[in-house]
């Protein structure tokens, strides 16, 4: 793992959003696998700045949707598909052709796992896999105990995922499963870029870095993976 370490959660965001920018650049085509999350919008309001600036060319890029909630689409306010549409897609006028994000709503959810994959092997793998760290060492919503092997699928929700995910809604709203790309594709991914900002993520992020490696804390099967960055700034990077 490459740790990079900065001042605050701004500088954190400039620093992954240049990143993913120059991997963009130099791989015209590729598929770049983007996340929901509090942590990414500083990135995202980056990257939208240099594309309004001319200074970001994706008109070749292909995005995938890490996640979303059963019962939930990109209709519904606090959806992973509506943030990625405010934060994202729209700000950077990503053509419909060029993304793929589940449908929590659809009538079969292995069906959109089907769809998923097929979009992302269509394009050859994703390139760069960008992923938050959840409280309980989640990876989109690839859970506690999650199967490594799993390449796209449904779970049900750890009580924690449940809890934290509240904050997302304007109201109470029912969390109990989620569809998400698994661990064995995000591993296959040629690049990873983990996000973690803010104190309440120093004691998971540690986990993550030191602890064991299991599927116990998903993210910490990282450490497995030979090309991974991790963008922390200092709050959350305190007990590095």
């Amino acid at each position: 793992m490459n740790i990079i370490i900065s001042e605050d959660y701004a500088a954190m965001s400039r620093r992954a959003a240049n990143d993913v920018k120059r991997i963009i650049q130099q791989k015209p085509g590729c598929l770049v696998c983007i996340p929901s999350g509090d942590t990414p919008t500083g990135m995202y309001n980056n990257l939208a700045e240099d594309y309004k600036a001319g200074k970001l060319n994706i008109e070749q890029t292909y995005f995938v949707g890490l996640d979303e909630w059963g019962g939930l689409n990109k209709e519904d306010n606090g959806s992973c598909g509506y943030y990625l549409h405010k934060y994202f897609l729209n700000p950077l006028q990503v053509k419909k052709e060029k993304y793929f994000l589940f449908d929590g709503k659809a009538g079969d959810l292995k069906s959109e796992c089907v769809k998923a994959e097929a979009f992302i092997d269509a394009r050859g793998g994703i390139e760069l896999a960008i992923l938050g760290l959840g409280m309980n060492g989640h990876l989109g919503i690839n859970e506690p105990g999650v199967s490594p092997e799993l390449r796209t699928h449904v779970i049900q929700l750890d009580e924690l995922t449940k809890k934290v995910g509240q904050k997302y809604f304007d109201k109470a709203t029912l969390l109990n499963t989620g569809i998400t790309i698994g661990l064995q594709l995000l591993l296959e991914a040629k690049t990873i870029f983990l996000l973690v900002s803010g104190k309440h993520k120093t004691g998971i992020l540690n986990q993550v870095l030191n602890g064991e490696i299991s599927n116990k804390v998903p993210a910490s099967l990282l450490r497995n993976h030979g090309n991974c960055f991790v963008y922390v700034d200092k709050d959350a990077g305190e007990k590095i």
